[in-house]
């Protein structure tokens, strides 16, 4: 909390300020504030009516839905089903060489090229 509102929600505190204050500079100061207190109850009163017709609007499609005989889970089922992406086939390996460690191993010529190949003739390891 802000020392603000602290100070606004401490009785003692605000009969302190309030001796600082004239009457007048009171009088308008509870004015403001109960006009923000107002206007924050209306906000929250719109609120709450907005959510209560969306929840009774969530109920009546509930009660289609179960009427139909569809069962939500299946709905919601079909709803989150994207179509698989097709993936490319693997390119073919152009490369073959023998690496540092004895091991076979093949190089598409896409990519980084392997450290292995970076300073020998491409042309001699073609497959």
């Amino acid at each position: 909390m802000t020392d603000t509102i602290k100070l606004l929600l401490n009785l003692r505190s605000l009969r302190v300020i309030s001796r600082e204050c004239s009457l007048e500079e009171l009088e308008d100061g509870l004015n403001k504030l109960t006009q923000v207190v107002n206007e924050r109850t209306q906000e929250e009163q719109q609120h709450r009516a907005e959510n209560k017709e969306k929840n009774e609007k969530i109920a009546a499609y509930r009660e289609m839905l179960l009427a139909d005989g569809i069962d939500i889970d299946d709905l919601l089922q079909s709803m989150n089903t994207k179509p698989k992406e097709s993936k490319r086939a693997p390119r073919p390996a152009k490369y073959k060489y023998i690496d540092e460690t004895g091991q076979e191993k093949n190089w598409t010529g896409q990519g980084r090229t392997p450290n292995f190949l970076v300073d020998k003739n491409l042309e001699d390891f073609l497959i």
